[in-house]
C-alpha cells in the first residue's frame, strides 16, 4: 500500500480510518433515472462515493490505492469524486464495511444500498418488480424520493423499513482519525476582551459536528476522550473540547498518535502551534497575538495551498 505524507511524515492508511472517513464523507448512492432503452423506461445506477475538494486529491487517490477499484473525477473546478459503479466492484466495498462497520447512521444507508446491490447483481431491477423494490429502498435512502420519483411511481410503493443503527462502539482508534479527518473543525477564536492585556481573549476548540441523528454517537465522544461536552443547535449536535490541558494531554498527544489526513492536516499542525504558543502564555502579549492572527488566518477555509501534500 502506497504511504501518505504530510509534513510531519509518513502514514499508512488504516482500514479502519477508511470506514470512520466514509462514515463522515461517504455516500452510497443509488440514481433512477428515465431511459427508454430499458423495457420498464426506467435506468438504475448504484455506486459508492466520495467528493471532496480539489486540494485532498491525494487523499482521495490513496483510498482508490487502497480499494484497488473506482475512478476519480472532477466535478465542476474546485471539486473532485471518487465513484465506484461496477457491480462487479462492489464485492470489494462490500467485503470491507461488512468487516470494518460503519457506527452513524450511514450504516443505514449502507444496508440499505446493499440490498439494491444484491437485486442488480440477480438482474431483477429489469423487471417491474424488480425495479419496484429499488425504489421502495430508494425512498428510505439518504434523503428519500425526489418529487419527479414520487410523481412517477404509484403511491402503493411503501418505504422499506429503514435499520436500527444500535452499535455505535468506536472499535478502533483508526476510525475516530478517519471521521476527525472529514468532520472535525480545529478553530482559533479571537475576540476582543479588555480583561486580557494585550485586548484580546484566544480560545481553542475542537469540535465535531453531527446531524442529531448521531447524538448519541456524539455524547459517546465524552467518555471516550474523558472531557469535552456537547451543544445542541438546530438539528446539529456539536461536540467540543475547549480547555487548553485537555487538549495539550488529550486531543494533540490522539492526532500525534494516530493522525488526520489531508489537507486538515495542516489545521490540525496550525493548531498546535497556537496551543504551544498559548501554553508558553504568548498570546497574552502583543507579539504572541500578532503571530496567533497570521497563524489562524491560514487555517481552514483561509487555507489556499495544500501543495505540501504528495502521495508516492
Amino acid at each position: 500500500m502506497k504511504n501518505f505524507i504530510n509534513s510531519c511524515g509518513y502514514a499508512a492508511i488504516d482500514p479502519w480510518f477508511i470506514t470512520g472517513f466514509t462514515d463522515a464523507e461517504g455516500c452510497f448512492y443509488i440514481s433512477i433515472f428515465r431511459d427508454n432503452k430499458y423495457r420498464w423506461g426506467w435506468c438504475v445506477k448504484v455506486s459508492f462515493q466520495i467528493e471532496l475538494h480539489q486540494k485532498d486529491k491525494a487523499l482521495l487517490e490513496q483510498i482508490k490505492s487502497y480499494f484497488g477499484v473506482g475512478h476519480l473525477s472532477n466535478n465542476g473546478p474546485t471539486l473532485i469524486q471518487y465513484r465506484v459503479q461496477s457491480v462487479k466492484d462492489f464485492k470489494i466495498i462490500i467485503d470491507h464495511f461488512d468487516r470494518f462497520g460503519l457506527i452513524t447512521q450511514k450504516r443505514a444507508d449502507y444496508e440499505l444500498w446493499k440490498q439494491a446491490v444484491e437485486i442488480m447483481e440477480q438482474k431483477e431491477h429489469l423487471t417491474e418488480a424488480g425495479l419496484a423494490k429499488i425504489v421502495a429502498i430508494k425512498a428510505s435512502l439518504n434523503w428519500g424520493l425526489s418529487e419527479k420519483l414520487k410523481e412517477a411511481f404509484p403511491a402503493k410503493i411503501l418505504p422499506i423499513r429503514r435499520p436500527q443503527v444500535e452499535d455505535i462502539l468506536i472499535r478502533d482508534p483508526h476510525w475516530l482519525a478517519g471521521f476527525s479527518s472529514g468532520e472535525c473543525c480545529f478553530y482559533v477564536g479571537i475576540s476582543k476582551n479588555s480583561n486580557y492585556n494585550a485586548g484580546s481573549r484566544v480560545k481553542l476548540i475542537f469540535q465535531l459536528t453531527q446531524h442529531e441523528r448521531d447524538k448519541e454517537l456524539m455524547r459517546s465522544l465524552v467518555n471516550y476522550f474523558d472531557c469535552g461536552n456537547i451543544y445542541k443547535k438546530r438539528e446539529e449536535v456539536d461536540f467540543q473540547i475547549t480547555k487548553l490541558s485537555d487538549l495539550h494531554e488529550k486531543v494533540i498527544p490522539f492526532f500525534q498518535k494516530y493522525p488526520i489526513l489531508g489537507v486538515k492536516r495542516l489545521d490540525y499542525l496550525d493548531f498546535c502551534r497556537v496551543a504551544e504558543l498559548m501554553r508558553n502564555k504568548a498570546h497574552l502579549i502583543e507579539e504572541g497575538l500578532v503571530e496567533i492572527r497570521k497563524i489562524k488566518a491560514g487555517m481552514n477555509k483561509g487555507r489556499l495551498d495544500g501543495s505540501s501534500l504528495a502521495v508516492v
